[in-house]
Formats: C-alpha cells, structure tokens, sequence
C-alpha cells in the first residue's frame, strides 16, 4: 500500500514539473540577491576614473560601468525581469570588510589584485594596470630611467614608488638625489617650479594631476617604469563560486569585445564628468593582452 502511494505521488510530481525550488539550487551572493530583490554596489568617492561621485554626488566611472554589466548578467542568470540596484559608499580600510560581512556584494574600484589580499576577497577579470612611472616638464627631454642619472627627483615618502625609486638609484648607479614630498600636492609643485625634474608614482595619478594642471600639454609620463605593470581587479566574496563564475563570463566578453575598448576610451581618453578633464591614458600593450586574454591573476609577471 505505502509502495502505490509513493508511486502515484512520485508519477503526480513528474507530470506537474514539480522540481527543486530554484532558490534552493542558488549559493552564496546569487541566494542571496535571488532573495533580497537587489544588488549593493560598493564605490569610492573619489577614485577617479574609475569609481567617484559627480556633480549630482552620483556614482559614475570605468568601473561602475563594468559593474553594470556583471549586474545585467546576474539578472539573466537568475531570470529576474527586475533586479533593484543599491550603492555603499567603501572606503580604502572599509571596503574588505563591507565585502566579507554581505554589506556590499561587488566592490568597484581601482584596488590592486594581490596574492596577500588574495587570501581574503576574489577577484575578477583584470580591468586595469598600473605602473609606478614618472611625470616630467616636456621641455626637460627626459625620455628614460637613465636620463635622470645626476637628476634631482621627487615622490611621497613613505609610498612604495620612492622605495621603488632608491632601489633603482642604487641597483643602476644612477646618482639621483630622491626627494620625499609630504604629499602629491607638493611633489607635482616640485617638478613645476623646476626644483625637481621628475615626480615618481603610479601612472594613472600622475594623469590626473596632469589633466588638472595649468598646462596639461606641458607635462608627460614615461613609457619606462620602476615597476611591473600592478593589476586591478573588482572584488567579490572568497569562495563564491557561482557568483564569480557569472562576473568571470561578464567580464570577459566585455573586454573582448569592441564595447570594451570603447569603454576604456570613454573614461581614459575623453572628457569625463563633472569638469571635463580628459586624462589621455591610452591603453597600453599589456592591458590590451590582458583584454584579449582575460585574466584574475594576481602576479605582475602575468601580464
């Protein structure tokens, strides 16, 4: 008798359709968007171009507009018809930890993806590179490293880009007297009235200051760097596999794609919001292979 029973409702279940709730097949972040109704985007204040607010204290930048996209992919694979969009404000000290409590469940940014962090937060496919690099006056003709043998240079003490510097002075007995500024401010000060003749730090500040500068064609940034290009990456929670699958296929049929190149034009190469600064970053022949080959390594080497 309890055989027949467990056949007919056995045979009424496989004629309804009858499944596993799909909620119950989801994990980790896309449970938990599946339940909530939203998604929480992590983003700075003011890392421009890549996450900050514009006039309108809005959340724009490169990488806000990558997390679109992993956004758009997440509402496909849970098939929802609407999917609520909520924005954290993260700061450098804050943004791990918001990650890792479920405050927030992407982190959209410019933080560099390393093995020590790594060990803490995934990453997504690489969507940016920088390099400690330096800035000078055109009008100097300082083409190269070995061009500032017997200069005077400048960087922020205490940052990794002047330890960067010293090991290169005395790896290359290049003679340079190294500076320490207190800050950007006055290292850029330096170089503009002529006390130093090279600013060392990571490219893409350097670009930012440049484009803010009285004279944006008076200053440029060497090809050479005292570094290997240092990814970036956005960061999701450790161990969630399913949630980085889907960022992992966003990702990197964005960045192979035309749209990809036109979206690092968009923000590297025009003028952005809220002033119109363009800070003519193109795009360089690492980032391009790391666009063709999509990559979450953290080793410099890789790139």
């Amino acid at each position: 008798m309890r055989k027949d029973l467990f056949a007919a409702m056995t045979l009424a279940m496989l004629v309804s359709g009858y499944s596993r709730p799909e909620a119950e097949e989801l994990t980790g972040t896309l449970l938990k968007v599946k339940e909530l109704g939203y998604i929480t985007i992590g983003h700075r204040e003011a890392s421009v171009p890549f996450s900050y607010l514009d006039d309108k204290r809005q959340p724009v930048g490169f990488a806000m507009d990558i997390c679109a996209k992993i956004v758009e992919a997440v509402k496909r694979e849970l098939k929802l018809d609407n999917l609520e969009v909520r924005y954290q404000l993260v700061t450098a000290s804050a943004r791990i930890p918001l990650l890792a409590n479920g405050t927030i469940d992407l982190e959209c940014g410019n933080t560099t993806n390393n093995a020590e962090r790594q060990k803490q937060v995934w990453y997504t496919n690489t969507h940016f590179l920088t390099a400690s690099r330096f800035l000078s006056k055109v009008e100097s003709n300082i083409g190269s490293i070995s061009d500032l043998k017997g200069k005077t240079i400048v960087s922020p003490a205490g940052s990794t880009n002047i330890k960067q510097a010293l090991e290169f002075n005395s790896r290359l007995n290049l003679g340079m007297t190294i500076v320490p500024a207190q800050d950007q401010g006055e290292a850029f000060l330096m170089v503009e009235t002529g006390r130093a003749v090279a600013f060392v730090q990571d490219d893409v500040i350097l670009a930012g200051l440049i484009a803010i500068s009285k004279d944006p064609k008076a200053y440029v940034i060497s090809d050479d760097a005292f570094s290997r290009p240092e990814p970036y990456g956005i960061m999701l929670r450790k161990d969630d596999v399913a949630f980085k699958r889907v960022a992992d296929a966003a990702t990197a049929a964005l960045y192979r794609s035309a749209e990809g190149a036109a979206l690092y034009a968009k923000w590297f190469t025009q003028a952005i919001p809220p002033k119109g600064i363009n800070l003519n970053i193109a795009m360089s022949p690492a980032l391009k292979r790391a666009f063709e080959n999509p990559t979450d390594s953290p080793d410099p080497a890789a790139y």
